[in-house]
């Protein structure tokens, strides 16, 4: 699991699911074969692309061209970029259009884009004429290790993010690194804190890896390869193991208990991308952890550090502009996907790499560690 893949050689990782298993190709220059593996896949099918405005000038020519090499039609899609294309007018906008374009239930959507893109157009997937299958081109770090596998889908609501959505597995994921080279460094930095998060969560070993290599990660060696591809095999056991969540699968939440409620009391804003909440949230996590005695301090810094070595938030007062008062957060928490019954269920640790679901956890102990982080 640490040793480094050697740069031209992709990786495919498959996801196990009985006769809903599908592959996730990883490796450079992948996004020209998306065609011949559609072909593969879906002879004769058409292709509706789902992507925004600022992928689309970047990618989608490339896309449409590796399409038309393989004698695939396609219409495109375009939404505005950022988390406000997860909502209603937009899901109502894409779904309008796919139905416009004549596209079939054998045709395919491809969600090109990063970790909006990809709930938004499998969320229209699973609803357009009742389900049409999709494949996953992920353009950002964080999608290519985490949104894109698995099948989660769906859009916010004003009261919370991703409340309205559907478990929807795309038939292909191809993970392009190279598509990664054009991103800004914040968001490559957003999506590593997903990265770091299977080590944090499962991985101990890989953890402590990341902590040696994050640097490499961060170039376009055979290490950012190989980070991807071991998050993607972490995530997709659990997948295979426990596909709707309602066991080992909430492991994966790790720090979006907390973040979730940071993101949206920040407006689903530039203020705190999707990843540096969940790395706030994972410093919290962390430190919740360590009050409750269940880890020494020093293993919460020691997560903490990394994070922060890195350029990512570790604490409340990183926000710009500020966090909301602890009655919203709390109000935010409390509509929580993983809320059973009224009663908190939080994502805690025994040490790195030793996740653990608590359930029935006290919003009382909650409200008070948090106004003592907002202090």
């Amino acid at each position: 699991m640490t040793a480094p893949l050697r740069q031209s050689e992709p990786s495919v990782v498959r996801v196990t699911l009985d006769a809903r298993a599908y592959d996730i190709a990883i490796g450079r220059g992948l996004l020209a074969t998306l065609g011949e593996r559609i072909k593969a896949l879906r002879p004769g099918a058409r292709v509706a692309i789902v992507t925004d405005e600022a992928v689309a000038k970047l990618h989608l020519g490339a896309a449409e061209a590796a399409l038309k090499s393989s004698g695939i039609g396609s219409t495109r899609v375009v939404v505005p970029p950022g988390e406000g294309s997860k909502s209603y007018a937009a899901f109502e906008q894409v779904c309008e259009a796919v139905i416009a374009a004549r596209v079939e239930r054998n045709d395919l959507i491809v969600a090109l884009g990063g970790g909006v893109i990809g709930d938004l157009a499998g969320f229209v997937a699973s609803c357009v004429r009742r389900g049409l299958d999709f494949v996953q081109v992920p353009t950002t770090l964080l999608a290519q290790v985490d949104s894109s596998v698995g099948g989660k889908t769906g859009i916010n609501s004003r009261q919370g993010k991703n409340l309205i959505g559907a478990f929807h597995q795309p038939v292909l994921v191809i993970a392009d690194t190279a598509l990664l080279d054009t991103l800004a460094k914040r968001e490559f930095r957003a999506g590593y804190a997903e990265v770091a998060k299977y080590g944090l969560l499962g991985d101990a070993a890989f953890f402590a890896w990341l902590e040696k290599n994050w640097q490499d990660v961060f170039a376009t060696g055979p290490a950012r390869e190989h980070a991807i591809a071991v998050c993607c095999r972490a995530k997709a056991g659990i997948v295979a193991r426990d596909e709707r969540e309602t066991g080992e699968r909430a492991l994966l939440n790790l720090g979006h208990t907390f973040g979730h409620a940071l993101e949206a009391g920040c407006g689903f804003s530039d203020r705190l991308l999707h990843g540096e909440a969940v790395a706030l949230g994972m410093a919290l996590a962390f430190e919740f952890s360590a009050h409750r005695k269940l880890i020494a301090a020093s293993e919460a810094a020691r997560a903490s550090a990394h994070l922060a070595a890195v350029g990512l938030p570790t604490h409340l007062k990183d926000v710009p502009g500020g966090v909301p008062a602890v009655d919203t957060l709390m109000d935010l928490i409390a509509q929580d996907k993983k809320v059973r019954r009224g009663t908190l269920t939080f994502i805690l640790v025994r040490g790195i790499g030793q996740a653990f679901v608590e359930n029935n956890v006290d919003a009382a102990e909650v409200r008070a560690f948090l106004t003592h982080k907002l202090a």
